[in-house]
């Protein structure tokens, strides 16, 4: 079975997720940004959720999960928690 390894920033806005991905992209560390704005409790692991398989997290969060590159900066992605930014820390089949 595949397994990812991910992190992700949750916010209540596709703006607020917008602005902190041009910050990540201009080189704010993610952890941090993720410490400091993520309405997650993972916020305190610099938004890491941990190693998880297909269909343990919602549907749209799977979706990008599985099939995105590893170590690219993913989102918005707007699920019923939010608009997450995302990236696949590993992948393994």
């Amino acid at each position: 079975m595949t397994t990812a390894s991910a992190r992700h920033i949750l916010v209540q806005t596709e703006d607020e997720c917008n602005a902190l991905k041009e910050r990540i992209n201009a080189g704010e560390d993610f952890a941090d940004i993720a410490k400091e704005h993520s309405t997650c409790p993972s916020k305190a692991q610099g938004g890491d959720l941990g190693q998880f398989g297909p269909g343990m997290m919602v549907k749209e969060f799977d979706e990008v999960v599985f099939s995105a590159g590893v170590n690219t900066l993913q989102g918005p992605v707007k699920t019923q928690f939010g608009y997450h930014l995302l990236e696949v820390t590993s992948r393994e089949d």
